[in-house]
């Protein structure tokens, strides 16, 4: 799933597009919030904190978000599966201010849906 120039492979579950896309209507700039996170990813440094739990290999990262001018505490949350070390699946991703957290049960059942 490695491209020519040995990049991972960034799958989007549909859970973080519909996120995704609602956030932005709120958060002009959350797109370029999250592009830095998402080259780090690609480029295969799996940054963040690994979330117990879930018996896969998920985690979550905190991102800045520009809009608030708060810093990353108050920022975004993303939340990723590495499903093998060329392939990795964006899961979801909020605001802090918006929701407080996530279960390691609703990231688990969030990918089982997207696997289906």
């Amino acid at each position: 799933m490695q491209n020519e120039a040995g990049q991972v492979a960034v799958e989007v579950a549909r859970a973080f597009k519909r996120h995704l896309r609602a956030l932005a209507k709120k958060y002009r700039h959350i797109r370029s919030d999250i592009q830095p996170i998402l080259d780090t990813i690609r480029s295969g440094e799996f940054v963040g904190d690994r979330i117990p739990g879930t018996e896969l290999v998920v985690f979550k990262v905190r991102v800045r978000n520009r809009d608030i001018e708060k810093g990353k505490r108050s920022g975004y949350r993303l939340i990723y599966q590495v499903k093998t070390p060329t392939a990795v699946l964006l899961v979801t991703i909020y605001s802090k201010l918006d929701q407080a957290d996530i279960s390691a049960s609703q990231i688990r059942k969030t990918i089982i849906q997207e696997e289906q």
